[in-house]
């Protein structure tokens, strides 16, 4: 099998290309006029052919004096770096302002009460379940995935169970925040992640046993050889000891940012690829785990493997170009900053919709006197209720949805029974709550 196609960029050497390199750094910066940080396979096209090399050595220059090591180093021993061009420092100022500090602000505006937030939380974590396991091959449709993590049903093939995974891996992450990394919380993110599945023959919570695994690019050649399956052990102890490692900037401590540090976590995962399959769902929660242990509470709220999904080239790529151009990571670290910030403005237009559809069903309530009667999960519940008529609910999908016991769910369940706004009957020994058809009639007509 042919190697990748991503061309190498021309190589900077010192002294040798020094008189070449002077005369053209005022010409160039390390991002372009836009603030793009452009790999040699982009620049050579933006600049004049006849001076492509040298105006690349000159901006090559500008970057290596601007180059921090993060203590990581690649199978041959070459460090890992990356720089923060004022593009990047701007990116991560925006990103900040919306999930640093007072992290819970935007959760809370859009959730007026602890049982809306816990819904968000809920149902977004979900959202990035399904789309995680999308971005790994899962071809469940989102309705039928949606419904079996509601119902907490167990899976009925291994797309569906990559979903359920998914899903556990996220609240462990969460649970686990608090955590420093260690290898067997490496390898317990990757028995959820793969439990009860199959590809690559992969033995879920096990690291590798051979180098027959390889990462292909989009036209089946390999953009990528992971280091020996010998080595994987002591390579992630010094990951460990990277996340664990104190990179506040206070007391003499080098100062890394935190969404630095995540992204940096999500990228080694994939650059070792420890595992035969399920390297990359470890990383994104590995990249959740970093943001929430840093307390970052938003990133509860957002799915990045959505936008993923949506560029697997830009994904793919964003990792070739650190390895081909000297284990620069800063190209990856802009590919994932991007991703965050369309992720925040994604999570903005769902609680917009989200709150567009519960003030809705809220003003029609509020003309009944059972308005003042329900919390939000009723009437999120009669929302649900008024989109689908006839749909069918139990106590333990309306748990898993909102985050609440079972009892207390069949409670809210049953002041709707008692409301005659749901009915209810017994599927075997479950009791379950129907939607009636004529409910959006009712509630536009009757009062209670």
């Amino acid at each position: 099998m042919a190697k990748s196609r991503v061309e190498k960029p021309p190589v900077l050497s010192i002294p040798e290309d020094f008189e070449v390199v002077i005369p053209l750094l005022e010409k160039c910066d390390v991002t372009d006029s836009d603030g793009r940080y452009l790999h040699w396979s982009q620049f050579k096209w933006r600049v004049p052919k006849e001076n492509a090399e040298n105006l690349w050595k000159a901006v090559k220059f500008k970057r290596m004096s601007q180059y921090k090591p993060i203590g990581l180093f690649d199978e041959n021993g070459a460090p890992f770096v990356y720089c923060t061009p004022h593009s990047m420092e701007a990116i991560l100022y925006q990103l900040v302002k919306v999930t640093g500090g007072n992290v819970g602000a935007v959760a809370d505006s859009a959730a007026s009460d602890s049982l809306q937030s816990r819904f968000l939380v809920s149902s977004l974590i979900m959202e990035e379940a399904i789309t995680s396991a999308q971005l790994e091959g899962a071809s469940t449709t989102r309705e039928v995935a949606k419904k079996m993590l509601e119902e907490g049903r167990e899976p009925v093939d291994e797309d569906e169970r990559m979903i359920l995974n998914n899903y556990l891996l996220l609240k462990y992450a969460e649970q686990n925040s608090k955590n420093t990394l260690t290898l067997d919380m490496i390898l317990e993110f990757h028995r959820i992640a793969t439990a009860g599945t199959s590809g690559n023959n992969v033995i879920p919570g096990q690291f590798r046993q051979h180098n027959d695994i390889y990462i292909e690019d989009g036209d089946g050649n390999i953009a990528h050889q992971p280091p020996d399956f010998s080595t994987i052990e002591n390579r992630l102890l010094k990951l460990c000891e990277f996340a664990n490692k104190n990179h506040t900037g206070i007391e003499g401590s080098d100062f890394i940012h935190p969404m630095i540090k995540a992204i940096t976590l999500h990228f080694m995962i994939g650059y070792e690829h420890p595992f035969r399959d399920g390297n990359g769902r470890t990383a994104r929660a590995l990249f959740y785990w970093f943001m929430l242990k840093s307390d970052y509470i938003l990133f509860k709220y957002i799915s990045i493997s959505k936008l993923l999904r949506e560029k697997p080239r830009e994904y793919g790529l964003s990792y070739l170009y650190t390895e081909k151009d000297s284990n620069d990571l800063t190209y990856f670290i802009y590919f994932q900053l991007d991703t965050i910030h369309k992720a925040f403005d994604e999570l903005k237009k769902y609680l917009n919709q989200k709150a567009t559809e519960f003030q809705k069903i809220s003003e029609v309530l509020e003309r009944t006197s059972w308005g003042s009667k329900l919390n939000f999960i009723q009437k999120d519940l009669i929302k649900k209720a008024v989109k689908e008529p006839g749909r069918v609910f139990s106590a333990k999908e309306v748990s898993s949805s909102y985050s609440v016991s079972e009892n207390t769910a069949r409670s809210y369940l049953t002041k709707l029974v008692e409301m005659k706004l749901f009915f209810s009957t017994k599927d075997g020994r479950t009791i379950i709550y129907i939607a009636p058809s004529e409910l959006l009639s009712k509630l536009n007509g009757k009062k209670a």
